[in-house]
């Protein structure tokens, strides 16, 4: 059952918010809420089993000391999970990029994939950073991840700078 509906902010869309949960394609029911420290164990076993064809520019690193270091270098900003059951199967993060803005990473384990969970995790993610203040958001996508592009472009998310491998889109809250 998806609980709580409400106008949505970011996206345009109908979805759930922070502490909500909805069902996915398959039925499963997801549910979203802010980081905390005490998910970190779940979270680095999320990205330990994810896929290495699955990472983009180099992230989530492959090995458990990776992980951990680069969770220490982008927790710092909001970020959002995406729960199934006791396993984290969906990250969203906020980096701090010292000029005032944000960037945004967006990560979906592989067997959650295809069933409706990134868009509503950006979603969340995107109302949860407004909530913490966040005013600017910016990502790096490559030309051809034409299914991340369509996320975030129906999210409300502009191209910036079209040149060179990746494409910088951006986006105010």
């Amino acid at each position: 059952m998806i609980e709580g509906r409400r106008a949505p902010s970011s996206g345009g869309r109908w979805g759930p918010s922070v502490r909500e949960a909805f069902e996915d394609e398959y039925g499963r029911e997801i549910r979203f809420r802010p980081y905390e420290p005490s998910d970190r164990d779940a979270l680095v076993g999320m990205y330990e089993s994810f896929d290495p064809a699955q990472r983009a520019q180099g992230i989530p690193p492959v090995r458990t000391d990776g992980i951990e270091s680069w969770l220490d270098s982008v927790l710092d900003g909001p970020s959002v999970l995406a729960w199934h059951g006791d396993r984290v199967v969906g990250h969203v993060v906020f980096v701090p990029d010292g000029d005032g803005g944000h960037e945004l990473a967006i990560f979906v384990h592989q067997a959650h994939q295809e069933a409706g969970i990134g868009s509503r995790l950006l979603d969340a993610g995107l109302d949860h950073a407004r909530e913490q203040g966040v005013a600017n958001v910016w990502l790096l996508v490559t030309w051809g991840n034409t299914r991340a592009r369509g996320l975030y472009e129906k999210s409300g998310f502009t191209v910036d700078d079209p040149t060179g491998s990746d494409l910088r889109m951006s986006k105010r809250l």
